[in-house]
């Protein structure tokens, strides 16, 4: 599969020169858990997303790197089986915060956020992040009491995603509708590239 990852030019040359040197984004907000991410065969969403990073001085030259990946094991939330396993996980850690007496993170918006978009994930990742810290713990265990396991750790995460209000007077399109894809095992990986430029055809 084909996706793009909004970037500064520094680090868009260091990933295309250095592939190994990839790294794992690792933020409290993440919308689909830790890992590195990608915008599903989006380019232009990729760049809008560096331009707004610059807007808020986060990086000086906005860029978009192009990303050779594979799926493999993929927590997708585009399917209804995968969606219900997720709100399982949350009724385990749910019921986890309450023994412990602490209150769950929430989903919040941004400051001047016209949208409401929810913008800063925090009990979306936390529920993503509990659901494979306990897979992860599962499957140890079994290795240790019978050898082996039937889990599977997840490698990648894929989510729909609308934001950006909508389209126009009435819509129910957004302007900044995309596919996310999370990376969580990084020889999903096959490559990184520079995107070439749109030309004039025919």
């Amino acid at each position: 599969m084909l996706g793009f990852h909004g970037c500064d030019e520094s680090v868009r040359h260091k990933l295309v020169t250095n592939p190994n040197a990839v790294k794992k984004s690792q933020e409290s907000f993440d919308w689909l858990g830790h890992g590195f991410y990608v915008w599903e065969n989006n380019y232009e969403r990729a760049l809008q997303w560096a331009k707004d990073k610059k807007k808020r001085s986060q990086i000086e030259n906005p860029a978009v790197l192009g990303v050779v990946y594979q799926l493999d094991h993929c927590l997708n939330f585009t399917d209804t089986s995968f969606i219900d396993i997720l709100s399982k996980y949350f009724l385990l850690m749910k019921a986890d915060f309450t023994f412990l007496k602490k209150a769950l993170p929430k989903n919040k918006d941004l400051p001047k956020d016209e949208n409401h978009d929810l913008i800063l994930r925090e009990l979306d990742c936390a529920v993503i992040e509990y659901l494979h810290q306990q897979i992860d713990e599962k499957i140890n265990s079994d290795i240790l009491i019978k050898g082996n396991s039937d889990l599977k750790h997840f490698d990648t995460a894929r989510g729909i995603f609308t934001e950006g209000g909508p389209a126009f007077e009435g819509a129910g399109i957004q302007t900044k509708n995309h596919i996310q894809i999370c990376i969580r095992n990084l020889n999903c990986i096959k490559g990184f590239f520079i995107p070439r430029e749109k030309v004039k055809f025919p």
